[in-house]
């Protein structure tokens, strides 16, 4: 499974934004594949998930969140500031987040492959969007993508609450995110 490296920038800028007396530390702490790729990863290409994500998320956990996996759904969240500035903030800032969930299940397979992610639901006030391929679970990833998909919702101006109801990495066939807001 891969990962793009736009993916990648902003879990960087996330330790050096939040913890930046540390990113020495946390750079260190990655095994020599993951310090080469999160040094300098090149936006458009394609770099193996564990070395590239998963291992440095691991990391900020067990360094900056006293191991708990809310650090990859703050780190979600951080990408989602960093991804949807600029010209695509306008899309949220005017999307309703029906639009953003829809939109949000057809580009995610420009950030992992082989991925694929539907909408199982979509009405106002509530979605179910499901990731129905992902050949390498991971559940500090899913935490990823979860508190991406709430940030993006809080920056169209709601307030959502998202749960993950059915994760791939505890087994279930599919990781289901259930997605209210107001």
């Amino acid at each position: 499974m891969e990962v793009k490296g736009i993916a990648i920038i902003p879990m960087r800028d996330y330790v050096r934004s939040n913890f930046s007396s540390r990113y020495q530390e946390w750079l260190g702490s990655l095994s020599l594949a993951a310090q080469n790729i999160v040094s300098n990863p090149l936006t458009s290409s394609w770099y193996p998930l564990q070395s590239a994500l998963v291992e440095p998320t691991q990391k900020i956990c067990a360094l900056f969140h006293n191991g708990s996996e809310e650090g990859a759904w703050q780190l979600g969240r951080f990408s989602a500031d960093h991804a949807l500035k600029g010209i695509y903030s306008i899309f949220v800032k005017f999307g309703s987040p029906g639009f953003i969930v829809s939109r949000g299940s057809r580009v995610i397979n420009q950030y992992y492959r082989p991925c694929e992610m539907k909408v199982a639901e979509n009405r106002s006030g509530r979605a179910t969007v499901q990731i129905v391929q992902f050949s390498e679970p991971s559940r500090l990833i899913e935490m990823r993508i979860g508190g991406w998909m709430e940030r993006a919702i809080e920056l169209s101006g709601n307030s959502p609450v998202t749960q993950i109801t059915r994760t791939m990495a505890g087994g279930d066939d599919i990781t289901e995110y259930s997605v209210e807001w107001k």
